[in-house]
C-alpha cells in the first residue's frame, strides 16, 4: 500500500482537512473522530456516501478560472436595461461608499469583535443615528440578516410586549417575505393575511377590523410603500384600528423614500423595519441586504431588542466616553440559551455603507431623490397604461418605485418577460399568470422606459 492509499488526502485549499491538522483538533478535544459530533442525527436521514462533488482543482489559477467562467454565465443589472425591483432595487452607489467599507478597518468576513479598533464601533453609531432621523425615532439597531429577519424579529417583539398570539398583515405583502415571516414567528404566532381591496389596492380597513374582532392580536402590520408599490392613504388609519385593539402597529417601509414621505412614526407606527439595501449597497445578484428595527426610546420596546445596539458609553477614564453595547444583557449574545430570541451575525458592513451613504446625501440629496423617484414612477405607470393590451391598475394610488401590470393578449406575464429578456431587458417580476411588478429608480431615464414601453408594444399581444 502506498503512502497516498494509507493517508486520506488533504483538500487543496481547506487546511485542517491535512490529517495530522485534523487529528491535533480531535486530539486537543478529546474526539476519537469527526463521527462523534454526528452521534445525535438520526441515522435514517444520514446520507452514508461522500456528497456528489467534482474533484477539488489543484491549483489556484485553476481555480480562479473556473470562478469566473461561472460568474461569466451571470447577466448583471447594469448590463442588461433592467426593470426588476420587489425588495432588491437598482440605485447608483457613490464610489465614495465602496472606497470606505473596503478599507481595512472596516472589511471583514465576519461581524468581528475588534475591541481594538473602537472606530467601528463609532461607524455604526453614526448610522444608527441617521436612521434615527431619518426614522423620527430614537432607537435603531444594528443590521441584522435582512429585511425579512427585521420584520419577523419586529413581530415577535410586539408579541412579548403584548403577550398575545395573533398577527395581522393588512397590506399587500412579497409571497416570499410572507413565507418567511410566517417560518420565523412560528409556532408562538398565527399569521392573518387580510386581502386588499382589488380596484384600489389599498388596505380593506372593513376586513381589518373584522380581524381585530377576534381579539388576542399582537400586531397589525402594514408596509409602506406596499407589494405593489402603493404608499396606502389608509396607514393612519390602520394604526388607530391596531391600538384601540390593544394590539402594536408595525410598519414594514423603504428608507429611501423617506425623504419625501412621511416616516411611520408619524403616522402611529410602534416598531418600524425594513431593509436598508437602496442606502448605498450593491443588488449583488439578490444578496445585498441587511434589516433595521426602529422605536420610540421607551423601555418596553428597547428591552426587547434581541440584536445589538451601539451607543455612547463611559469608559475607565473618567470623565471620557467611547461607542458600544448599550444593554447588552438583554441581547442573545449575553443571555445565550434563555434569551428571548436568538440573533446571529450582524450585517454591520452594510450598515457602515448606508452611513456613509446617508452621510453623503444629507437631507436635501433624500428629498431630492424621494421626489426624482416619485415622478419616474409617475411616468413610467402613464407610459406603459398607453400601451396596447397593457393595463396599469390603482390609476389614484401614490406609487414608489414598484407597480403593477396586468397584460390582457395572449402571451402570459412569463412568455412576455421571456421576450424581453431576448431584447436586453430585465421585465418586471412576475407575480400572476398575466401580471407582473415592475420598478424604476433614479437609475432610470425617459428614454429608458420609452424603449421598454416601445418593446412591449411589439410583443405584448
Amino acid at each position: 500500500m502506498t503512502s497516498s492509499q494509507a493517508q486520506p488526502a488533504a483538500h487543496p485549499y481547506i487546511p485542517n482537512t491535512v490529517p495530522a491538522v485534523r487529528q491535533a483538533m480531535l486530539d486537543e478535544i478529546g474526539a476519537a473522530s469527526v463521527e462523534e459530533f454526528y452521534a445525535d442525527i438520526p441515522d435514517a436521514i444520514r446520507l452514508h456516501r461522500p456528497l456528489d462533488l467534482p474533484a477539488p482543482l489543484a491549483s489556484e489559477a485553476e481555480l480562479g478560472r473556473h470562478m469566473e467562467q461561472l460568474l461569466a454565465r451571470n447577466t448583471s443589472t447594469r448590463q442588461a436595461l433592467s426593470f426588476l425591483g420587489s425588495g432588491c432595487y437598482q440605485h447608483h452607489v457613490p464610489a465614495v461608499v465602496d472606497e470606505i467599507v473596503n478599507r481595512g478597518e472596516f472589511l471583514t468576513a465576519y461581524a468581528g469583535e475588534p475591541y481594538e479598533d473602537h472606530g467601528r464601533f463609532q461607524a455604526l453609531w453614526e448610522y444608527q443615528s441617521m436612521m434615527a432621523e431619518l426614522l423620527d425615532v430614537e432607537v435603531v439597531n444594528v443590521p441584522v440578516y435582512d429585511g425579512f429577519q427585521a420584520t419577523g424579529t419586529a413581530l415577535r417583539m410586539a408579541g412579548r410586549i403584548t403577550g398575545r398570539r395573533g398577527i395581522v398583515v393588512a397590506t399587500a405583502t412579497d409571497a416570499d417575505k410572507l413565507s418567511r415571516i410566517r417560518d420565523y414567528v412560528r409556532p408562538d404566532h398565527d399569521v392573518s393575511v387580510v386581502p386588499v381591496d382589488r380596484e384600489s389596492g389599498r388596505a380593506d380597513l372593513d376586513a381589518v377590523r373584522e380581524a381585530l374582532a377576534a381579539g388576542d392580536v399582537a400586531a397589525v402590520y402594514a408596509e409602506s410603500p406596499s407589494a405593489a408599490g402603493i404608499v396606502d392613504e389608509s396607514l393612519p388609519e390602520l394604526a388607530e384600528l391596531a391600538h384601540a385593539a390593544g394590539a402594536l402597529y408595525v410598519v414594514g417601509c423603504n428608507p429611501l423614500t423617506l425623504g419625501a414621505l412621511a416616516p411611520p412614526s408619524s403616522y402611529g407606527a410602534d416598531i418600524a423595519c425594513g431593509d436598508i439595501q437602496p442606502l448605498g449597497i450593491h443588488q449583488n445578484f439578490g444578496g445585498g441586504n441587511a434589516g433595521f428595527i426602529a422605536t420610540r426610546d421607551e423601555e418596553r420596546l428597547v428591552a426587547e431588542f434581541p440584536s445589538r445596539l451601539f451607543g455612547l458609553v463611559p469608559t475607565t477614564v473618567e470623565g471620557e466616553y467611547g461607542f458600544g453595547d448599550v444593554a447588552y444583557e438583554r441581547t442573545s449574545f449575553a443571555r445565550r440559551e434563555e434569551g428571548k430570541e436568538w440573533v446571529g451575525t450582524a450585517a454591520a458592513l452594510h450598515g457602515i455603507g448606508a452611513g456613509v451613504y446617508l452621510a453623503l446625501m444629507g437631507p436635501q440629496g433624500m428629498r431630492e431623490i424621494g421626489e426624482t423617484i416619485l415622478a419616474l414612477t409617475a411616468y413610467a405607470r402613464r407610459r406603459l397604461a398607453e400601451v396596447p393590451c397593457v393595463e396599469v391598475p390603482f390609476g389614484e394610488a401614490l406609487h414608489f418605485a414598484d407597480f403593477t401590470v396586468r397584460y390582457s393578449g395572449a402571451r402570459t406575464a412569463a412568455e412576455i418577460r421571456a421576450r424581453l429578456k431576448e431584447r436586453g431587458i430585465f421585465g418586471g417580476a412576475v407575480t400572476g399568470d398575466r401580471e407582473a411588478v415592475y420598478c424604476v429608480t433614479e437609475v432610470h431615464t425617459k428614454a429608458d422606459i420609452d424603449r421598454l414601453a416601445t418593446t412591449l408594444e411589439e410583443i405584448v399581444k
